[in-house]
């Protein structure tokens, strides 16, 4: 199919990330106004003006919801604080449906907060993460159990966002883990895409998505060589996408393994949120067309363009149909 068909099928289409729903603070700070505490002494950061996106399974949404899709929506579990609301504030903006949220007062809103010196534009502070550590309260777990389970018919694809980087607090669990897996076994037709910051190799019979150092560092643990082809097959996973940053993605299947090169973009902006992009563009593009090679340069294409953007960037139809 060409890229025009894509485009055009993507309203057809629906999808739900499930997982770590996040919220990015882009904050800039004026050094002018740089002084000393009263309190303390300690230099203050003068913040003058906040951006909010929902970021993390967030940014799958927003390419979604950028590219036309028909309707998208996020399933993940936020806190009863005021980053909730901004997150679901940003949601709204973009279309995007926040009803399968669980909120809870046990935990807070995974969000990253980023400093950003207004006089430079670059982002020179450490950054002030709000995570969660310990394991998600059950009740809250049950909650997004009963609501993965009563809306999985809903959508055409199933986007996993796992991006907890400890061992603990993530909204993907065992338990969520295993009812994907039979989700993915029962509904062959249905697109589960998982993208694991840590776990991929936990995952069963999905469409799996590590970036080169992510699947590297999985083969290395399983089996202490690098070998995609049976990272896939011990997955069960119907397909093994493997992002190399500016080169491409290597895509494995039962017929072997394809290296899928990418658009060159010269001077690239912010690479922030790139394999998100292509997840949200490929796993769709692999719904409507069936072909992993066509889902692969479709994917290529939109992280091409949102690289070139501050932030997590997204790219509208127009701008894509320009990138050819």
């Amino acid at each position: 199919m060409t890229t025009q068909e894509i485009l055009d099928a993507f309203p057809s289409r629906t999808a739900l990330v499930v997982g770590d729903i996040c919220l990015d603070r882009w904050c800039a700070y004026d050094p002018a106004f740089t002084e000393p505490s009263r309190e303390t002494g300690i230099d203050r950061l003068a913040v003058t003006s906040t951006e909010i996106t929902a970021g993390g399974g967030g940014t799958v949404a927003n390419n979604l919801s950028a590219l036309g899709i028909g309707s998208v929506a996020v399933l993940g579990a936020i806190g009863d604080d005021g980053f909730s609301y901004e997150l679901l504030a940003a949601l709204n903006r973009r279309g995007i449906s926040g009803e399968l949220l669980v909120r809870s007062s046990d935990l807070p809103t995974f969000t990253y907060t980023k400093i950003i010196n207004s006089e430079t534009g670059v982002e020179d502070r450490p950054r002030l993460d709000f995570i969660h550590v310990r394991e998600i309260p059950e009740p809250v777990e049950r909650q997004i159990l009963k609501h993965l389970l009563t809306s999985v018919g809903e959508f055409d694809v199933i986007y996993v966002a796992d991006q907890a980087e400890t061992q603990r607090g993530g909204v993907v669990t065992p338990a969520v883990r295993e009812l994907l897996a039979d989700i993915a076994l029962a509904h062959p037709r249905k697109i589960v895409w998982v993208d694991s910051r840590l776990r991929s190799e936990l995952f069963r019979n999905a469409v799996l998505k590590p970036n080169q150092q992510e699947a590297e560092a999985a083969c290395l643990g399983l089996y202490g060589s690098i070998d995609y082809s049976r990272l896939r097959r011990s997955a069960q996973a119907k397909l093994l996408y493997v992002t190399h940053g500016s080169r491409g993605v290597l895509v494995v299947g039962e017929e072997g393994e394809t290296f899928v090169p990418t658009r060159p973009v010269e001077h690239p902006v912010d690479i922030c949120g790139a394999g998100d992009s292509f997840s949200a563009g490929a796993g769709v593009a692999l719904s409507i067309t069936g072909s992993p090679i066509d889902a692969a340069r479709f994917g290529n294409l939109i992280a091409s363009i949102t690289i070139t953007k501050k932030g997590t960037g997204t790219a509208s139809p127009a701008e894509v149909l320009a990138a050819l």
